[in-house]
This record gives structure tokens, C-alpha cells and sequence, in this order.
């Protein structure tokens, strides 16, 4: 085999081992996967935009986690407009969460808050 194909074989080995890292990564479990699925299960619901550095904040506090959230895209595609689920919730900022109990707290909330709103237990 040519020096060239070795090379490319080499690459391509690489890439597959990075792809097969990734996907064994996030099939892991989070820290905070009890916590998130509770939430989930207590009918919460985080309203946010995949632009907004606020939501980015909130998603990050959970870590792994992040995909158990009740999260609801608000922004369309090319981030120009808000789509109707959000807009019928009544979402005027983001991150906004929504309760069971129909309360609304706009912005990042902390762990102790989502225990407190959720009757979640809080994460040690």
C-alpha cells in the first residue's frame, strides 16, 4: 500500500475512533440524571432559544444531563422568529421556565429553586 493510502486509512481510523468516543460519551449517564428526569416528571417545562446565552447557561449547570431536560426549542431555524408552541405559552424572554401549577419564573434558575418549584430532590 502507497504512503498516501496509509495515511488515509490512518485518518479514517482516527475519525471513527473519535465518532465511537462521542456517541459512548453521551450514552453515559450525567450527575444530574435523577434530578433532570424528576423534573421532567413533575410537568416543568424550560422554554429557551438555541441562541440565547442564558439558556446556554441553564442547559450547562446540568452537564450531561442537559438532554433529560423538558426543553422546548422557542426560536425557529434561522433564529428570526419564535414558533407557535412558545408563542401560544405566552414565552417573552428565554430562559422562561414553566410549572406544573401554571408559574412562570423567566431567567436561570438554580438548583434550589427547580427543587423548590418541582418538590424535586435537591442533587448532593
Amino acid at each position: 500500500m502507497s504512503h498516501g493510502k496509509l495515511m488515509v486509512v490512518g485518518i479514517a481510523v482516527i475519525v471513527c475512533a473519535f465518532v465511537a468516543f462521542g456517541m459512548w460519551n453521551r450514552s453515559q449517564p450525567g450527575e444530574y440524571d435523577a434530578f433532570a428526569q424528576c423534573i421532567a416528571e413533575q410537568e416543568a417545562v424550560f422554554y429557551g432559544a438555541f441562541w440565547c446565552p442564558h439558556c446556554q447557561e441553564q442547559k450547562a449547570m446540568f452537564g450531561r444531563s442537559e438532554r433529560l431536560l423538558p426543553y422546548e426549542e422557542c426560536s425557529t431555524p434561522n433564529g428570526n422568529a419564535q414558533v407557535a408552541v412558545c408563542n401560544e405559552a405566552g414565552i417573552a424572554s428565554y430562559p422562561t421556565w414553566i410549572f406544573a401549577d401554571g408559574e412562570r419564573l423567566e431567567g436561570v434558575q438554580t438548583f434550589e429553586t427547580l427543587a423548590e418549584k418541582t418538590g424535586c430532590e435537591l442533587p448532593v
